[in-house]
Protein backbone atom coordinates (compact mmCIF):
# COMPACT_ATOMS: atom_id res chain seq x y z
CA UNK A 1 0.00 0.00 0.00
CA UNK A 2 1.61 3.50 -0.84
CA UNK A 3 2.13 5.46 1.95
CA UNK A 4 0.16 8.27 2.10
CA UNK A 5 1.84 12.13 2.48
CA UNK A 6 2.47 13.64 4.94
CA UNK A 7 1.82 17.61 3.72
CA UNK A 8 -0.69 19.82 1.52
CA UNK A 9 0.52 22.54 -0.53
CA UNK A 10 -2.52 24.34 -1.16
CA UNK A 11 -2.70 26.88 -4.29
CA UNK A 12 -6.02 29.16 -5.00
CA UNK A 13 -6.25 29.87 -8.43
CA UNK A 14 -8.01 32.20 -10.37
CA UNK A 15 -6.84 33.15 -14.13
CA UNK A 16 -3.02 32.87 -13.17
CA UNK A 17 -1.88 30.26 -15.58
CA UNK A 18 1.57 31.99 -16.22
CA UNK A 19 1.87 32.67 -12.26
CA UNK A 20 1.27 28.68 -11.78
CA UNK A 21 4.31 27.81 -14.10
CA UNK A 22 6.66 29.13 -11.19
CA UNK A 23 5.22 28.07 -8.58
CA UNK A 24 5.59 24.61 -10.12
CA UNK A 25 9.09 24.46 -10.68
CA UNK A 26 9.85 25.61 -6.95
CA UNK A 27 7.86 22.63 -6.14
CA UNK A 28 9.67 20.25 -8.56
CA UNK A 29 12.96 21.30 -7.06
CA UNK A 30 11.53 20.40 -3.56
CA UNK A 31 14.31 18.20 -1.57
CA UNK A 32 11.65 15.97 0.00
CA UNK A 33 8.49 14.75 -1.98
CA UNK A 34 6.69 14.27 0.52
CA UNK A 35 3.55 15.96 -0.46
CA UNK A 36 0.59 16.79 -2.41
CA UNK A 37 0.35 19.71 -4.95
CA UNK A 38 -3.77 20.93 -4.63
CA UNK A 39 -4.80 23.55 -6.74
CA UNK A 40 -8.39 24.64 -6.83
CA UNK A 41 -9.10 26.75 -9.91
CA UNK A 42 -11.58 29.46 -8.36
CA UNK A 43 -13.43 30.00 -11.65
CA UNK A 44 -10.82 30.90 -13.92
CA UNK A 45 -11.16 31.76 -18.11
CA UNK A 46 -7.48 31.37 -18.82
CA UNK A 47 -5.55 28.18 -19.56
CA UNK A 48 -5.05 27.30 -16.39
CA UNK A 49 -6.73 24.23 -16.48
CA UNK A 50 -4.54 23.14 -19.57
CA UNK A 51 -1.38 24.59 -17.94
CA UNK A 52 -2.42 22.04 -14.85
CA UNK A 53 -2.33 19.37 -17.11
CA UNK A 54 0.53 19.56 -18.63
CA UNK A 55 2.14 19.64 -14.95
CA UNK A 56 0.30 16.16 -14.14
CA UNK A 57 1.34 14.39 -17.88
CA UNK A 58 5.07 15.17 -16.72
CA UNK A 59 4.61 13.12 -13.53
CA UNK A 60 7.05 14.92 -11.51
CA UNK A 61 4.63 15.73 -8.98
CA UNK A 62 1.15 14.92 -7.07
CA UNK A 63 -0.95 16.93 -8.36
CA UNK A 64 -4.90 17.15 -7.50
CA UNK A 65 -6.67 19.58 -9.35
CA UNK A 66 -10.11 20.84 -8.62
CA UNK A 67 -12.53 23.83 -10.59
CA UNK A 68 -15.09 25.42 -9.10
CA UNK A 69 -17.04 28.51 -9.93
CA UNK A 70 -15.68 31.50 -8.74
CA UNK A 71 -16.47 32.68 -5.26
CA UNK A 72 -13.04 34.44 -3.99
CA UNK A 73 -10.27 33.08 -2.22
CA UNK A 74 -11.84 31.97 0.91
CA UNK A 75 -14.12 30.01 -0.26
CA UNK A 76 -11.29 28.25 -2.76
CA UNK A 77 -9.56 27.70 0.61
CA UNK A 78 -12.65 25.79 2.07
CA UNK A 79 -12.56 23.78 -0.81
CA UNK A 80 -9.18 22.81 -0.46
CA UNK A 81 -9.47 22.01 3.30
CA UNK A 82 -12.68 20.28 2.66
CA UNK A 83 -10.28 17.96 0.04
CA UNK A 84 -6.86 17.74 2.20
CA UNK A 85 -6.38 14.38 2.81
CA UNK A 86 -3.12 14.95 4.81
CA UNK A 87 -2.13 15.64 7.89
CA UNK A 88 -0.33 19.51 7.47
CA UNK A 89 -2.05 22.18 4.92
CA UNK A 90 0.21 25.17 3.71
CA UNK A 91 -1.56 27.66 1.33
CA UNK A 92 1.00 28.67 -1.38
CA UNK A 93 -0.76 31.78 -3.64
CA UNK A 94 0.23 31.45 -6.94
CA UNK A 95 2.15 34.29 -7.21
CA UNK A 96 4.92 32.97 -4.35
CA UNK A 97 7.11 30.06 -4.56
CA UNK A 98 9.12 27.49 -2.17
CA UNK A 99 12.56 27.66 -0.84
CA UNK A 100 14.08 23.97 -2.00
CA UNK A 101 13.83 22.75 1.54
CA UNK A 102 10.59 23.89 2.64
CA UNK A 103 8.68 20.50 2.54
CA UNK A 104 11.33 18.65 4.18
CA UNK A 105 12.06 22.00 6.91
CA UNK A 106 8.31 22.06 7.57
CA UNK A 107 8.56 18.17 8.66
CA UNK A 108 11.17 18.03 10.14
CA UNK A 109 10.44 20.61 12.65
CA UNK A 110 6.98 19.39 13.06
CA UNK A 111 8.26 16.02 14.05
CA UNK A 112 10.71 17.64 16.31
CA UNK A 113 7.65 19.72 17.86
CA UNK A 114 5.17 17.31 18.25
CA UNK A 115 7.87 14.63 20.19
CA UNK A 116 9.04 17.92 22.21
CA UNK A 117 5.35 18.18 23.36
CA UNK A 118 4.58 14.43 24.28
CA UNK A 119 7.43 14.50 26.99
CA UNK A 120 6.43 17.61 28.16
CA UNK A 121 2.73 16.79 28.26
CA UNK A 122 2.34 13.70 26.87
CA UNK A 123 -0.28 13.30 23.76
CA UNK A 124 -2.71 15.67 24.88
CA UNK A 125 0.56 18.43 25.13
CA UNK A 126 0.83 17.60 20.70
CA UNK A 127 -2.64 18.14 20.87
CA UNK A 128 -1.85 21.81 21.40
CA UNK A 129 0.15 22.00 18.60
CA UNK A 130 -1.47 24.02 15.72
CA UNK A 131 1.39 24.49 13.19
CA UNK A 132 4.17 26.45 12.04
CA UNK A 133 4.84 30.19 11.86
CA UNK A 134 7.81 30.52 9.84
CA UNK A 135 9.00 33.49 7.33
CA UNK A 136 8.58 34.88 4.14
CA UNK A 137 11.17 36.06 1.99
CA UNK A 138 11.99 38.44 -1.17
CA UNK A 139 14.35 36.17 -1.62
CA UNK A 140 15.75 32.72 -0.02
CA UNK A 141 18.46 35.01 2.12
CA UNK A 142 16.41 38.27 2.51
CA UNK A 143 13.05 38.16 4.97
CA UNK A 144 9.76 39.90 3.75
CA UNK A 145 10.39 43.68 4.91
CA UNK A 146 13.56 42.54 7.06
CA UNK A 147 11.18 41.81 9.97
CA UNK A 148 12.45 39.19 12.24
CA UNK A 149 10.63 37.42 15.38
CA UNK A 150 11.56 38.95 18.54
CA UNK A 151 14.79 37.86 20.02
CA UNK A 152 13.09 37.43 23.05
CA UNK A 153 10.58 34.77 22.94
CA UNK A 154 10.81 31.02 22.79
CA UNK A 155 9.90 28.10 20.14
CA UNK A 156 6.51 27.69 21.12
CA UNK A 157 3.96 30.47 21.07
CA UNK A 158 0.90 31.91 20.07
CA UNK A 159 -0.21 33.59 17.13
CA UNK A 160 -1.50 36.55 18.71
CA UNK A 161 1.43 36.40 21.27
CA UNK A 162 4.04 36.70 18.91
CA UNK A 163 2.32 40.37 17.45
CA UNK A 164 2.06 41.65 20.38
CA UNK A 165 5.50 41.29 22.04
CA UNK A 166 6.61 42.91 18.85
CA UNK A 167 6.37 41.22 15.39
CA UNK A 168 5.22 43.12 12.69
CA UNK A 169 5.90 41.29 9.34
CA UNK A 170 4.37 38.81 7.45
CA UNK A 171 4.29 35.16 7.60
CA UNK A 172 4.77 31.65 6.15
CA UNK A 173 2.00 29.47 8.14
CA UNK A 174 0.95 25.78 8.20
CA UNK A 175 -1.73 23.86 10.06
CA UNK A 176 -2.64 20.86 11.09
CA UNK A 177 -5.58 20.54 8.91
CA UNK A 178 -7.87 18.61 10.89
CA UNK A 179 -7.72 22.55 13.02
CA UNK A 180 -8.55 24.07 9.68
CA UNK A 181 -11.93 21.64 8.49
CA UNK A 182 -12.97 22.75 12.17
CA UNK A 183 -12.41 26.56 11.65
CA UNK A 184 -13.74 26.98 8.29
CA UNK A 185 -13.99 30.49 6.69
CA UNK A 186 -17.71 32.23 6.55
CA UNK A 187 -19.32 32.25 3.27
CA UNK A 188 -20.85 35.15 3.16
CA UNK A 189 -23.62 35.89 0.30
CA UNK A 190 -22.47 38.80 -1.85
CA UNK A 191 -18.89 38.49 -0.58
CA UNK A 192 -16.24 37.03 -1.41
CA UNK A 193 -13.65 38.47 1.33
CA UNK A 194 -13.00 37.24 4.73
CA UNK A 195 -9.88 38.71 6.50
CA UNK A 196 -7.67 35.38 6.94
CA UNK A 197 -7.41 36.50 11.09
CA UNK A 198 -11.17 35.19 11.37
CA UNK A 199 -9.69 31.93 11.14
CA UNK A 200 -6.50 32.30 12.56
CA UNK A 201 -7.65 34.05 15.64
CA UNK A 202 -10.23 30.98 16.31
CA UNK A 203 -7.41 28.23 15.81
CA UNK A 204 -4.86 30.23 17.99
CA UNK A 205 -6.99 30.39 21.57
CA UNK A 206 -6.12 26.76 23.58
CA UNK A 207 -3.09 26.43 20.41
CA UNK A 208 0.22 27.03 20.43
CA UNK A 209 2.55 26.87 17.08
CA UNK A 210 5.85 26.70 17.03
CA UNK A 211 8.46 29.13 15.46
CA UNK A 212 10.64 28.30 12.43
CA UNK A 213 13.10 31.50 11.85
CA UNK A 214 13.63 30.50 8.22
CA UNK A 215 12.39 31.36 4.63
CA UNK A 216 9.76 29.22 3.46
CA UNK A 217 8.36 31.07 1.05
CA UNK A 218 9.20 33.90 -1.76
CA UNK A 219 6.72 36.44 -2.23
CA UNK A 220 6.04 38.74 -4.84
CA UNK A 221 3.19 40.81 -4.16
CA UNK A 222 1.70 41.74 -7.43
CA UNK A 223 -0.62 44.70 -8.39
CA UNK A 224 -4.26 44.42 -8.02
CA UNK A 225 -3.46 41.55 -5.29
CA UNK A 226 -5.34 41.44 -1.73
CA UNK A 227 -2.87 43.36 -0.46
CA UNK A 228 -2.92 45.88 -2.86
CA UNK A 229 -7.14 45.74 -2.59
CA UNK A 230 -7.01 46.15 1.19
CA UNK A 231 -9.17 49.63 0.95
CA UNK A 232 -11.38 48.13 -1.54
CA UNK A 233 -12.14 45.18 0.14
CA UNK A 234 -13.81 47.06 3.14
CA UNK A 235 -16.35 48.18 1.20
CA UNK A 236 -17.10 45.21 -1.16
CA UNK A 237 -16.91 42.68 2.01
CA UNK A 238 -18.16 44.77 5.08
CA UNK A 239 -19.59 41.63 7.06
CA UNK A 240 -16.17 40.24 6.77
CA UNK A 241 -14.59 42.82 8.76
CA UNK A 242 -17.40 42.99 10.86
CA UNK A 243 -17.14 39.47 12.02
CA UNK A 244 -13.17 40.16 12.30
CA UNK A 245 -13.77 43.52 14.51
CA UNK A 246 -16.38 41.41 16.59
CA UNK A 247 -13.98 38.66 17.19
CA UNK A 248 -10.99 41.12 18.19
CA UNK A 249 -12.81 43.26 20.30
CA UNK A 250 -14.56 40.24 22.32
CA UNK A 251 -11.10 38.15 22.91
CA UNK A 252 -8.56 41.26 23.45
CA UNK A 253 -7.54 42.12 26.66
CA UNK A 254 -8.64 45.08 27.63
CA UNK A 255 -6.34 47.75 26.63
CA UNK A 256 -6.43 50.53 23.88
CA UNK A 257 -6.43 48.18 20.91
CA UNK A 258 -9.39 46.24 22.54
CA UNK A 259 -11.57 49.89 22.13
CA UNK A 260 -9.60 50.34 18.65
CA UNK A 261 -10.97 47.60 17.62
CA UNK A 262 -14.68 47.98 19.28
CA UNK A 263 -14.86 51.66 16.91
CA UNK A 264 -14.03 49.45 13.77
CA UNK A 265 -16.31 47.15 14.78
CA UNK A 266 -19.47 49.81 14.94
CA UNK A 267 -18.24 51.64 11.76
CA UNK A 268 -19.05 48.37 9.92
CA UNK A 269 -22.49 47.96 12.26
CA UNK A 270 -25.14 49.51 9.51
CA UNK A 271 -23.62 48.15 6.40
CA UNK A 272 -23.97 44.29 7.59
CA UNK A 273 -27.71 42.39 7.10
CA UNK A 274 -29.52 42.38 10.35
CA UNK A 275 -28.61 38.67 11.10
CA UNK A 276 -25.20 39.07 11.14
CA UNK A 277 -25.67 41.90 13.43
CA UNK A 278 -27.95 39.48 15.94
CA UNK A 279 -25.49 36.76 15.61
CA UNK A 280 -22.06 38.68 16.14
CA UNK A 281 -23.36 40.96 19.02
CA UNK A 282 -20.94 42.13 21.02
CA UNK A 283 -21.35 42.80 24.94
CA UNK A 284 -22.75 46.55 26.08
CA UNK A 285 -19.46 46.97 28.22
CA UNK A 286 -17.37 46.77 25.54
CA UNK A 287 -19.48 48.29 22.53
CA UNK A 288 -19.80 51.42 24.59
CA UNK A 289 -15.82 51.90 24.85
CA UNK A 290 -15.84 52.14 21.10
CA UNK A 291 -17.81 54.88 20.63
CA UNK A 292 -15.66 57.95 20.61
CA UNK A 293 -13.58 55.93 18.27
CA UNK A 294 -16.20 55.52 16.09
CA UNK A 295 -17.34 59.15 16.26
CA UNK A 296 -13.96 59.93 15.36
CA UNK A 297 -14.09 57.84 12.27
CA UNK A 298 -17.35 59.20 11.39
CA UNK A 299 -16.21 62.52 10.94
CA UNK A 300 -12.81 61.24 9.00
CA UNK A 301 -15.47 59.39 6.42
CA UNK A 302 -13.35 56.47 7.01
CA UNK A 303 -13.74 52.65 6.23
Amino acid sequence: MEKKASLTIFTPAYNRAENLKRAYISIKRQTSKDFVWLIVDDGSTDDTAQVVQEFQEEGRVDIKYIKRENGGKMRAHNTGVLNCETELFICLDSDDHLSDTAVNDILMVWNEAKEQLREEGGETGADRLAGIIAYKGENVVKVLYGNTFPKKIGRKVSFRELYQKGFSGETTLVFRTELLRQNLFPEIEGEKYVPEDVVYDRIDEGHIFYLLPRILTICELMSRGLTDRAKELRYEAPTGWFIYYYQRALSWPWSVMKTKFASHYLRFWGAVDRKYRDQYRLPAKIAVTGIPGWLMLLLLRKR
